[in-house]
């Protein structure tokens, strides 16, 4: 079996926490020049654009950049920096709660996602805090939702990333959340929420299967409630998307502020920061793989819908 070559240390540093793009020329093929094979294997990069760069000295190799006319070398690396669109800033702060050696723990604010994906690169938690920080080898130990709010844990070294990552996996972080929704006098509270979800890829709701076997479970407790909303602390037993979402929609008590349960919405304008979903990743607590202690951290966040009702519904 032929062993996976190592990927070189890329010559090109991040730019505001984002890694520039790295590609491997094939092993085989018959392009006369490295230009050539990019305009054919990028077709959403205009020609042009391709042509710019190379004169501008922007498609990096290992000995430097790529001349206009460099001739295609099968399995030769090579680095760039993709076009992103303009994003919208995310006008809320990223709150540092815990930094070690080791870890990261961030009060997370509501719209900004936690890592790259779609049209949010810069603005994620993870480019925050690897520009912010100067950590450029930071990973995130799991993933939060962009619209929920609270804490979110990041790996400093990647040899330790396994360790973390494999917490959330086997289901040894105890996590709470709150969350604003309607109260219903009628429901009986405390209750175990048991259901088979499914997420289809490219469908922004995930749904419920009747009749098929439970692979999610989520508790959920009536803190305390007036003028017809309740604070709710919800309690996910497993991991599925959307889960604790969906699960609280299904009692009839949508979550403030959700786009997604029980209607999809239209999509809101990127610079439409009001009525935030009023869910809260409100205390994380876990055994440390590396160290053995105990780990607890609280938001420092509250949910805006309960302290000023008022000024949640009028999007102040």
């Amino acid at each position: 079996m032929r062993r996976k070559s190592r990927r070189p240390a890329s010559p090109l540093p991040q730019r505001r926490g984002v890694d520039p793009v790295h590609l491997r020329l094939p092993l085989e093929g018959d392009w006369p020049t490295v230009r050539e094979h990019l305009v054919e294997r990028l077709p959403a990069v205009a020609a042009a654009r391709v042509e710019t760069a190379l004169r501008d000295g922007e498609i990096v190799g290992e000995q430097g950049p790529i001349g206009f006319d460099e001739p295609f070398r099968p399995g030769a690396h090579l680095w760039f920096y993709r076009d992103h669109p303009a994003e919208v800033p995310v006008p809320f702060d990223l709150v540092v709660l815990h930094r070690d050696d080791h870890l990261v723990v961030v009060d997370k604010p509501h719209f900004l996602a936690t890592t790259p994906r779609g049209r949010h690169v810069v603005e994620t938690a993870l480019s925050r805090l690897r520009h912010s920080l100067d950590l450029p080898a930071l990973s995130p130990a799991h993933r939060l939702d962009r619209l929920t709010a609270g804490l979110a844990m990041f790996v400093v070294r990647p040899e330790d990333r396994g360790a973390y990552q494999t917490l959330f996996r086997d289901r040894l972080v105890r996590k709470e959340y709150q969350a604003i929704a309607g109260y219903d006098p009628e429901l009986s509270l405390p209750r175990t929420v048991r259901s088979h979800i499914v997420k289809e890829r490219g469908v922004i709701a995930a749904r419920e299967v009747v009749d098929a076997p439970p692979n999610s479970e989520s508790r959920v407790d009536l803190l305390e409630h007036r003028d017809g909303l309740g604070r709710y602390r919800l309690r996910p037993l497993s991991g599925r998307t959307h889960q604790l979402r969906l699960h609280m929609s299904g009692l009839g008590l949508p979550i403030l502020g959700d786009p997604v349960y029980p209607v999809v919405l239209p999509e809101p304008a990127p610079d439409d920061f009001r009525r935030p979903l009023q869910l809260l990743a409100s205390t994380v607590e876990f055994t440390d793989p590396l160290s053995g202690r105990e780990r607890r951290f609280e938001s420092r966040r509250t949910l805006a819908a309960w302290a000023d009702r008022p000024g949640w519904e009028s999007g102040a």
